[in-house]
């Protein structure tokens, strides 16, 4: 039987490792944090704090991904609520650009990469690699590149790489929709 004193402790170690890892942490490394060594309470702890932060916030969540790590986040429904009030992003607007780029022209080489988004693309390149968001093949002399695991969990993006260029596509798509009908009923206006 496990005291209550010791059940606290675990769930504030593992809360505390969940809030302050900011990215997703596996069992291996909850289980080592909350000090249990056992596989088993670590996960009912985990579940005990996913309850407890689904009934006491409205905006942020403790969930599982399908690759068995944990995350504490902000809830999706609310990113666009906060920006104004969030620390400084992670990658200037460029360079998010070239990234969103690879994400969904993968696998691209180096020489597209640079007549597309221009010389600047070399110092993009380097921020990306050090944050292990890409990685890329020598084949020849060119350099191949596509995203990382790193990248899509750091993202919350799901299934492969074809299911992620398929939600790009639509969601530009919908955005391009919107800014036509938009135009169409100012010009319907005037």
């Amino acid at each position: 039987m496990v005291k209550n004193d010791d059940r606290d402790n675990a769930l504030a170690k593992i809360e505390a490792a969940l809030y302050s890892a900011g990215r997703p942490l596996k069992i291996e490394e909850l289980i080592r944090a909350s000090g249990t060594e056992s596989r088993t309470k670590t996960i009912e702890y985990i579940e005990t704090i996913m309850k407890k932060t689904k009934n006491t916030f409205k905006a942020i969540e403790v969930v599982m991904l399908p690759d068995g790590s944990y995350v504490f986040q902000l809830k999706p429904e609310y990113s666009s609520t906060i920006k104004r009030y969030a620390a400084k992003p992670i990658l200037p607007n460029a360079t998010l650009k070239t990234l969103s780029y690879i994400a969904y022209m993968q696998p691209i080489s180096s020489k597209q990469l640079l007549e597309t988004r221009g010389s600047g693309v070399y110092t993009h390149l380097k921020e990306l690699k050090q944050l292990d968001f890409i990685n890329y093949q020598n084949v020849g002399r060119l350099k191949i590149y596509s995203t990382t695991e790193k990248f899509q969990k750091y993202f919350g993006i799901q299934g492969d790489v074809e299911n992620l260029k398929q939600r790009l596509f639509s969601k530009i798509r919908k955005t391009a929709t919107k800014s036509n009908s938009t135009e169409s009923l100012i010009a319907n206006i005037n």
